[in-house]
């Protein structure tokens, strides 16, 4: 009887439940870089010593582990990087390119949760729904009276920054409740209703409130400063579901302290977990986990993504969702 075929290599890069580390696991021979205890470099060092070397590595998207040059140089095996996320600024796409290695991300997977979300972050900071349930459990209704007049969302001028799969959602929801959407993006989308504006000041000076959803590169990083927090003005609001870097956060906390605009609801931040105090400490202000994309929907959904993704690279398939490679 012909022996079995070994189970191929993979660099496991990211926490992993119980159910998918099995479905992982009765697929491939999985390196787990968390269960090692190992530093990431000789745990990658060890992996690469290896006599059948791993030719592929799921990594989490959170920024925590960076594939940059010097990942891929220590694991020269490695042909296929799999990441949980969207964004891909952790991967140096560059160097993946040069080394012959494929990368797939998440696709469109989470886009309608992530829109959702947003959607969720603007209500409750127009409306205070957070800061009114503080207030009510504080026993303040009784003491206090009624919670002050909050704002609606309807009729609201609210500007998108990045206008891609998740940007288009929540244009969409956004135009069901009435809103005027107007957006940037790299070039106008031919396809969008929507009015475009060449640079984030013109979209803030025409919006009452900004939703960043754009990806996180040297264009982006830091698109909203203090200018465009100055234009949209003491009336604005910023939610922010694409990545921390793409707002300037010392000068968001500067502006949301001297009133020079009225709120933020966001879900990410410059340095996870870190978040400032001084945002935890603003009642105007909604802070989410980076938890916009996380459904046990999309989560089931994710899983059997990168398990496909995976399965196609060791078949010699077409990945299921490629990322473009400069």
């Amino acid at each position: 009887m012909a022996a079995r075929a070994a189970k191929p290599g993979l660099l496991l890069l990211r926490r992993s439940d119980a159910t998918f580390s099995a479905a992982l696991r009765a697929r491939f021979r999985v390196l787990d870089f968390y269960a090692s205890g190992a530093a990431l470099r000789a745990f990658l060092a060890t992996a690469a010593a290896e006599p059948d070397p791993p030719r592929a590595a799921l990594v989490v998207a959170s920024g925590a582990i960076l594939v940059d040059a010097a990942f891929l140089d220590t694991v020269p095996s490695l042909r296929c990087v799999v990441t949980t996320g969207a964004g891909v600024d952790h991967i140096d796409l560059a160097g993946c390119a040069r080394r012959g290695v494929a990368v797939a991300g998440a696709g469109q997977i989470f886009s309608v949760d992530v829109a959702d979300h947003a959607v969720g972050l603007l209500i409750d900071v127009l409306r205070r729904v957070s800061a009114a349930d503080r207030y009510v459990r504080a026993g303040l209704w009784l003491a206090q009276g009624y919670y002050p007049l909050t704002s609606k969302l309807s009729g609201k001028r609210v500007g998108i920054i990045g206008l891609g799969s998740i940007g288009s959602l929540i244009a969409k929801r956004l135009d069901a409740f009435g809103c005027v959407v107007s957006y940037h993006s790299r070039a106008p989308k031919a396809s969008a209703p929507y009015r475009y504006f060449p640079d984030a000041v013109a979209l803030a000076a025409d919006s009452d409130a900004l939703v960043v959803a754009c990806a996180l590169n040297d264009a982006t990083r830091r698109i909203v400063g203090r200018r465009v927090l100055d234009t949209l003005g003491p009336g604005g609001v910023v939610v922010n579901i694409a990545r921390g870097g793409n707002v300037d956060e010392q000068e968001l906390i500067a502006a949301l302290r001297e009133g020079r605009i009225a709120g933020a609801g966001l879900d990410v931040f410059e340095n996870e977990p870190q978040v400032p105090p001084e945002l935890r400490e603003m009642d105007n202000v909604v802070l989410t986990a980076h938890e916009a994309v996380f459904t046990e929907e999309s989560t089931a959904d994710l899983r059997d993504l990168m398990i496909g993704n995976l399965e196609a690279f060791f078949s010699g398939k077409p990945l299921l969702t490629p990322v473009p490679l400069p």
